[in-house]
C-alpha cells in the first residue's frame, strides 16, 4: 500500500540523509584548502526544485546509466531502474540522498563548529583516537543538530511529492506511489473526494505521531548525554 511504501521510503531516507549529511559535515570540516568549494558543490542539490530534480535522474536512470552501462559492460545499471518497483524505490531514495545530504551537512556543520576546541584538545591530550573522540566527545556534544535533521527528514520525506510525481509518477503500477501523490490522484484523479480527505486526515494524525516521537525520543536522548 501506499503508506507501507511511505514509511519504507521514510525510514530509508532517514538513516541515508542523515549518514550521508554527517560524513559530509565531517569531510569538509577537515583543515584544508578547498573546504569551501566542496561545501557549495555538495549544497547546490538542494537548491534545484523537486520536479526538475525529477526529471534530470529521470534522464539519468532511463537513458545515461544504461548506455554508459553497456559502454563499460557494468551490469548493474544495463536496465531502466524506473521500470521495476524496487529498483524504481530505490532510485526514489537515492535521489532523496542526494537532494537532502547537503542540506542536512549544512546542520552538522554548525553542530561540529559549536563544540568548545578546548574539550577536543584535551581529548587529544588524553590519547583519544579520532573515532574515540568522533563517538565520546562530538556525537553526545552535537545531539541538538541530530534531533532537527531528524525531525527535518521525516517531514520532507512524509510530504514527499513533486520528486515522486515527476521521477516516477508513482509507477511502475503505481507500486511507487508515496501518500501525497496516493491522496491527490485519489482525489482529483479519481474523484473519490471522500476517500482523498480521510486519508488526508490519517496523513497528517501518522506524520503528527511519528514526528512528534522522534522529537521527545531525541530530546530524552539529549537530556541523558
Amino acid at each position: 500500500s501506499a503508506m507501507t511504501m511511505t514509511f519504507g521510503y521514510v525510514i530509508a531516507s532517514l538513516i541515508l540523509v542523515n549518514l550521508v549529511g554527517f560524513g559530509l559535515a565531517l569531510l569538509v570540516t577537515i583543515p584544508m584548502r578547498g573546504t569551501n568549494v566542496f561545501r557549495t558543490f555538495f549544497f547546490i542539490p538542494n537548491l534545484i526544485g523537486g520536479v526538475i530534480l525529477g526529471l534530470i535522474w529521470q534522464f539519468i536512470f532511463a537513458s545515461a546509466l544504461p548506455s554508459l552501462s553497456e559502454i563499460f559492460s557494468i551490469p548493474f545499471f544495463e536496465s531502466d531502474w524506473l521500470l521495476t518497483p524496487t529498483t524504481a524505490f530505490w532510485a526514489m531514495v537515492i535521489v532523496t540522498v542526494w537532494q537532502m545530504g547537503g542540506y542536512m551537512m549544512i546542520i552538522y556543520i554548525t553542530g561540529l563548529m559549536s563544540i568548545e576546541k578546548d574539550v577536543l584538545e584535551a581529548a587529544i591530550i588524553d590519547g583519544a583516537s579520532a573515532f574515540r573522540t568522533l563517538m565520546s566527545i562530538k556525537i553526545p556534544l552535537m545531539a541538538q543538530a541530530f534531533t532537527i535533521s531528524m525531525f527535518l527528514t521525516i517531514r520532507n520525506s512524509f510530504m514527499a511529492y513533486d520528486l515522486n510525481l515527476s521521477l516516477t509518477g508513482g509507477g511502475p503500477y503505481r507500486t511507487t506511489e508515496l501518500i501525497s501523490l496516493h491522496v491527490f490522484k485519489e482525489a482529483f484523479g479519481f474523484g473519490n473526494f471522500a476517500t482523498g480527505q480521510s486519508q488526508a486526515v490519517m496523513m497528517f494524525l501518522v506524520i503528527a505521531v511519528a514526528a512528534l516521537t522522534q522529537v521527545v525520543l531525541s530530546k530524552r536522548a539529549e537530556v541523558q548525554r
